[in-house]
């Protein structure tokens, strides 16, 4: 038998509800796994043992009296650093922010706690989440399971080690350009960037969701039952929903995919990388479905306008701060910020009008297929103490062409494990679907699980 924090959500749930394990005793295991683990991977911030104890001897009476809060009341996970949980300062990754308690749950704390669930700690980010990266200057580097020389990537970096590192089996992250899906990708994993306002979050900001990473389909899919639910302090949010988030199981056959492997700017695809999701498209052709080509639809002035906006936003955070504090912000991204000081009013202006172009663009290219398969990243993954793949601040988001994207038409999108380097690096697929058709995208994400060839043992 697997090792118990080896274990499913779906499978914890099942042995809770059969008594055949006690939320103690699983708890207990992945207590003892990040213990031996994390002097190594550094994925965790507010790292709680005893908490997380005091919770699952509070779900194992729940479930002996036969009154779980959810189904999968006592299944232990974390949340990213940067979803605020009362009592628990919220750094941001960077040493620049003042350490001071959170007073409320953010949303999805909140459904985290309603629904039962075990919050081993909080998981570690990048200053600010400006970074694909583990690097940080107010947590320890974190580092990629599959190779611990590698990066884990991020901003969700924490999340990402943790969950293809065992350290429970429910995990949610945040992402605004590739947060979830690019640290999924290169760890092997499945991360759903669900359309904007399914899962409510605060602070609301365009583009900005909190979404699932998990080993599987069916995970994700169950945390999807506790976090799409509603809560009025997200005031983007989508009305809610009754979804079957469970119902994964459809029938590929004559569905109409396109295959994007040209984002149009960025980095040029890897050579392993497009042949692992050429292999899954054609995988899918046999399966019953009919594949075509999709043509670049986003372009360099998108990427460029919405590069200042951003830095332009960032250079306004960092200004607001005492000058030694901003002095603590990461090196990188102070450089990156720096030209927004000579950024004129258009400048900023005519950035921040690229989020509507490339909304436009990219809900007109998908409008033709029922769903858009795509690298989630045109690289693999890179050294540890890297902040992007080409470590330059000048030309920080060459790698998020592919996942861009989706945030800013509030599509969903989710990167699911494909396949592997030569030297045994993950390689990601993106599967993007139209607004609001979260189900499906976990559906086909479901139905290529099922397709691809076997999983090599998750590291550790």
């Amino acid at each position: 038998m697997a090792a118990w924090h080896e274990w499913s959500a779906a499978g914890l749930a099942a042995a809770y509800a059969a008594k055949e394990v006690s939320p103690v005793e699983v708890v207990r295991a992945v207590v003892a796994h990040i213990e031996q683990r994390e002097p190594v991977l550094r994925a965790m911030y507010a790292f709680d043992a005893d908490a997380a104890l005091q919770q699952a001897r509070a779900s194992e009476a729940r479930w002996q009296r036969g009154e779980p809060l959810s189904p999968i009341d006592g299944v232990p996970g974390t949340l990213k650093e940067n979803i605020a949980t009362r009592g628990c300062p919220t750094p941001l990754g960077t040493a620049a922010t003042e350490l001071v308690p959170a007073s409320e749950d953010a949303p999805p704390a909140a459904r985290w706690k309603e629904a039962g669930l075990v919050l081993l700690g909080k998981t570690t980010m990048p200053d600010w989440g400006m970074l694909s990266s583990g690097l940080s200057t107010f947590h320890a580097l974190a580092r990629n399971p599959w190779d611990t020389a590698m990066n884990p990537g991020g901003s969700s970096a924490g999340a990402a080690a943790a969950a293809a590192a065992g350290y429970g089996p429910l995990h949610v992250g945040t992402d605004i350009g590739g947060s979830i899906r690019l640290p999924a990708g290169w760890c092997g994993l499945v991360g759903l960037k669900p359309s904007l306002g399914r899962i409510p979050i605060k602070p609301p900001y365009p583009g900005r969701v909190a979404g699932p990473i998990t080993r599987s389909v069916e995970d994700a899919a169950w945390l999807m039952t506790v976090l799409a639910r509603p809560d009025w302090r997200d005031t983007m949010s989508l009305p809610h929903q009754d979804i079957a988030w469970l119902s994964l199981e459809r029938d590929v056959r004559g569905l109409k995919l396109g295959l994007q492997l040209d984002a149009g700017w960025g980095q040029p695809v890897d050579g392993q990388t497009r042949a692992v999701i050429e292999t899954a498209a054609r995988t899918f052709e046999a399966a019953g479905a009919i594949v075509e080509p999709v043509p670049a639809y986003s372009t360099r002035a998108m990427a460029d306008g919405m590069d200042r906006f951003w830095r332009m936003r960032s250079w306004l955070d960092l200004q607001a701060l005492p000058p030694h504090r901003r002095e603590r912000v990461l090196p990188y991204i102070r450089d990156w910020v720096a030209a927004a000081a000579t950024y004129s009013a258009a400048d900023v202006f005519t950035g921040y009008s690229q989020m509507a172009a490339l909304r436009e663009a990219a809900v007109a290219a998908c409008q033709p297929y029922d769903y858009v398969l795509s690298p989630v990243s045109p690289v693999p993954t890179y050294p540890a103490e890297w902040a992007s793949p080409l470590n330059d601040p000048q030309r920080p988001f060459e790698h998020i062409a592919f996942t861009l994207p989706p945030n800013m038409s509030e599509q969903p999108a989710l990167s699911v494990h494909a396949g592997f380097t030569s030297t045994g690096l993950p390689i990601g697929l993106q599967i993007i679907g139209h607004r609001h058709d979260d189900l499906g995208v976990l559906q086909l994400a479901r139905a290529w699980e099922r397709m691809r060839a076997p999983m090599r043992a998750w590291p550790m």
